[in-house]
């Protein structure tokens, strides 16, 4: 449910210049998960600032995100923690 979303929207805002990949996730479940579920992805200011400075240089970066899946009552149904792979390419590279 909550796979793609941390990674398609780092691709989305930092562009070209960057590797981004699913590292690894863990999922801990609080309830069972009947009817819709909701989930809110965010990306802070602080969040971009933290990649941009640890691969100014080239290096990767392992930030963990975290997003809660919640039901339509707003109760806790899961806590989801995802790891990204996150490099800047090196110039004059493409891949």
């Amino acid at each position: 449910m909550v796979d793609p979303f941390y990674m398609l929207m780092l691709i989305h805002v930092l562009g070209p210049d960057y590797i981004v990949w699913d590292q690894a996730a863990t999922i801990e479940f609080f309830k069972p998960g009947i009817g819709t579920m909701r989930a809110a992805f965010r990306l802070t200011e602080v969040d971009l600032e933290a990649i941009y400075t640890h691969t100014a240089e080239g290096r990767q970066y392992l930030p963990e995100f975290s997003v809660e899946i919640v039901n339509t009552k707003g109760e806790l149904v899961a806590r989801v923690k995802k790891m990204l792979y996150i490099r800047r390419k090196s110039q004059g590279k493409t891949t």
